[in-house]
Parts: structure tokens; sequence; C-alpha cells
């Protein structure tokens, strides 16, 4: 458990630095007289970096080791925060902005797939979830921080602490997590598939004998997993992503769209936007940041009701679910918006539809937050047979980030040109199609040893990946 905490640290940092900006972004607009196109691209230009991160960490990972490469991403959310803080232009934010996304990007795919690798099979599916309360928790602790600086100061904008401007405060804070997660880095053991594909069984079976369960033998596990590593070799040919369908093979196709589908419902318009947004519909900033951090502590609390039910009741039925509830409640928010009033940054909402808009807002948040939110995370970092586990979660989170990516620069524009509800109403589609999809072809993994992940199909039978 408390080797899947730290590890899960890179959640936290992961959560915290994509959201710090949603503090910053007026600022940020007023300070270098950006156009509405330029400060959706630097909100957005960190998950170019993010999708960098990601395809080439898993190849890290299987060279240099997992925690190597954790520490590698805490040297850069380090180094970007300072670079944030201090910067001078636009252009070196955007620079600083893809460092950190480096830095997001390797999280992203190095913590999933240690937890998978280290979690028994029993509980592999609760402490995977831990990568997504991290995340939560770390935007809460992002978007607490912005009200904090913001309102103390009077003003994102205004000067703060040793007459430094809030919003480079909120950038400079992100030092303190990143530090610690370098020094967990240094101190958890190496990933137990990794130590026995570099030959280090002994040290593999110590790990395993710390983390096991009484009725798994640590012996076996390590046995089990020098089996499967010399069938990868066996099957060197077949270790490729390559496939029948569009030039990759199925499974991998499956972990691409769940991650795409993920972002398509645009919950990081929430939490990137929201204080934007609520400004938009009547809240001054100051109640805009409240109700901004009101909504990540809702994030965070929901997703302990998917770490209850995720190894329970299974993976499928959580994001029926989920998908269902954020189909309905986009649908609300976009209808809403289509009794505002004004338009642009001066839009608003009147009784009762502000009402509804808000309360949709939150309902959307609670159904991702128990569902899309954790299980795509535990989906992908079990769902791949072992010898292709870290690139075809490379490729999927890479995928999930250059989704994020055209979600988060594409907002801006639109709320200006088209007013909430265009966006609203197109991510209510993608939640109506996130349903199909799940129904249709993800597969069903709770309990499934990793050692057995070659494929299993829906209903949990085997399938040729």
């Amino acid at each position: 458990m408390g080797l899947a905490v730290a590890a899960a640290v890179g959640g936290f940092l992961f959560g915290f630095d994509s959201s710090v900006i949603n503090g910053a972004v007026e600022a940020i607009e007023g300070e270098f007289a950006l156009s509405a196109a330029v400060t959706g691209f630097a909100v957005a230009v960190a998950l170019l970096g993010c999708a960098l991160g990601a395809w080439g960490a898993g190849r890290l990972a299987d060279r240099w080791g997992r925690t190597k490469v954790m520490l590698l991403g805490s040297v850069l959310f380090f180094v970007s925060s300072i670079g944030a803080a201090f910067a001078f232009s636009v252009y070196d934010l955007i620079l600083w902005r893809v460092v950190g996304g480096l830095g997001i990007g390797i999280a992203s795919v190095i913590a999933p797939a240690y937890i998978a690798e280290i979690a028994p099979a029993a509980m592999r599916g609760r402490l995977g979830s831990l990568q997504q309360l991290a995340i939560t928790i770390g935007i809460f602790a992002a978007l607490l921080s912005d009200a904090v600086f913001a309102n103390t100061a009077g003003g994102a904008a205004e000067p703060s602490l040793f007459g430094l401007d809030a919003w480079r405060w909120m950038f400079l804070v992100a030092v303190v997590p990143a530090a610690i997660y370098g020094v967990l880095a240094l101190r958890i053991p190496e990933s137990p598939r990794f130590l026995v594909a570099a030959g280090r069984k002994d040290e593999a079976v110590a790990v395993l004998r710390s983390v096991s369960g009484a009725d798994e033998d640590p012996v076996e596990r390590v046995h089990q997993i020098e089996q499967t590593i010399a069938a990868d070799k066996a099957l060197a040919q077949q270790a490729s992503l390559r496939g029948p369908v569009l030039g990759l093979l199925p499974i991998v196709w499956v972990g691409i769209l769940l991650s795409v589908f993920q972002q398509f419902v645009g919950i990081n318009v929430i939490f990137y936007y929201s204080v934007t947004l609520w400004q938009a519909v009547g809240f001054d900033e100051s109640d805009s940041f409240v109700v901004t951090v009101a909504t990540s502590v809702t994030n965070v609390l929901v997703t302990f009701i998917a770490i209850g039910l995720v190894d329970r009741v299974g993976r499928r039925p959580i994001l029926l679910t989920g998908s269902a509830g954020m189909a309905i409640s986009l649908g609300l928010m976009a209808l809403a918006f289509t009794n505002a009033t004004g338009s642009g940054k001066d839009v608003q909402l009147d009784a009762p539809w502000g009402t509804v808009a808000l309360v949709a807002a939150n309902a959307f948040v609670v159904f991702f937050g128990a569902s899309w939110g954790p299980i795509v995370w535990v989906l992908l970092g079990e769902m791949f047979p072992n010898r292709i586990r870290a690139a075809a979660l490379g490729v999927a989170a890479a995928c999930q980030w250059i989704a994020n990516f055209l979600i988060t620069v594409s907002f801006p524009p639109m709320l200006e040109q088209f007013g909430a509800t265009g966006p609203y109403l197109m991510y209510a589609i993608f939640a109506a199609l996130s349903f199909v999809f799940v129904l249709t072809k993800v597969p069903e993994t709770k309990g499934i040893a990793l050692e057995d992940m070659e494929g299993v199909s829906r209903t949990g039978r085997r399938i040729d990946t």
C-alpha cells in the first residue's frame, strides 16, 4: 500500500501541474496582452509535452527502470515550476509549460505501470485507483493554492509575497511536491518485473514478499514473471504494436479510444477554465475561485466510490454508469447556456439556469470522478499483455494528452465564437458515444493476473490481441 501511495505521488504532481494554470489564465492573458487563441495555446501547450513524455516514458522505463524515470519526472517538474514562475514573455512561459508537460506525461505512464506490476491481483484495481485519487488531490491543491494567492493579493495579477505577482507564486509553489516526489522515487524499490528482466530475481522476491498477500507466493510469482518474459523473448517478433486494424492490434485501439473518450467528454475544461467560466456566468473572481475549489473537493471525494467498487463490481459497469451520467449532465449544461444573455465574457445566466448549470457541472464531475477518471488509468495499467504493456501504455497515454490538447486549445475560441452551448453539447455527444464503446469493445479485467492478460473479451474470455 505504501509503495503504491509513493508511486501515485506522481499523480499528485500530474494533477497539480496540469491545473495550476486555471487561476493564472486571465492574469497571464493581461500580463502578455494575448488573444483568446494564443491564451488557449499557452494553456494547452503543456499537453504536447505530456504526449511526448508519455510516448517515451515506457521505453525509458524498460531501459532504466521505473524508479529512475520517476526521478527524471520530478526533476522536470521542479525545473518547469521555477521557469514558469519567472517567465518574462509568453514564449519562455510556453517553453517551461512544455518541460512541465514532459514530467506530467512521464508520471501518467510510470505510476499506473508500477502500481499494476507491484500490486496483488485481488487489490490491483483499488491500488491502481490511487493514481486518480492522487490526481484529484493534486487538482484540489493547485486550485486551493491558486485561490489563496489570488484572494490574499486581491487578484491573480496583483503583487503577493516579496512583490512577486500572485500568478507567479501559483507556479512556484509546485517545487515542494516536485522535491517530495524525487525523494520518494529514490526510496521506493524497483518494479519486480524490471528486476526479473534485469536478472535480479532475489531482489524481486524480496519486493514481492513485502507487498504480497498471504495467499500469494512471491517465489511462484517471480517464476510466473520469468515465464512471461521468456515467452515475450520467444515471441519478440510479436512484441510490436502493429496489427490488422488500421495498423495496430485491437487491444491497443481499445486503450487509445479509452484515453481519447476520457478527454473528449471535456473534463479538463472544468479544471483548466472553470474560474473563467464561472466569471462568465456572473460570479466575481473571488467567488469563482471558491466554486472551483469546491468542485475539486467533490472530485476527490467521489474517487473513493470507484476505489471501493472497482474490485467488487468490475470495470465495465462503473464505466457504463459514468458515461450515462456524464451525457445527461453535459446535456443539461448545454441546455442551460441556450438561455444565456450577452456574449463572450459578458454572458449572463438568469435564474434558474445559473443554478442548473452549476449543479449540472458538479454532477458531471461526480460521474466522471467516480468512473472514467480512475477506471481508465486502472485499465491502461493492466489490460495490455506483458510483452507490449510499456509501449502500448505509452501510446495510449500520448493519445490521451493529444486529445486533452485538442479539447483545451479549442475551448477559448469556441466559447468566444459560439458561447458555452456548442462545446458542452459536443462533450455530451462524446459521452454518449463512450457508452456505446464500452458496451461493445472494452474488456473486463477484474481479478485477472497480469501474467494471464494475453487478452480478454468484454465478457472475460480470452481473445487474440
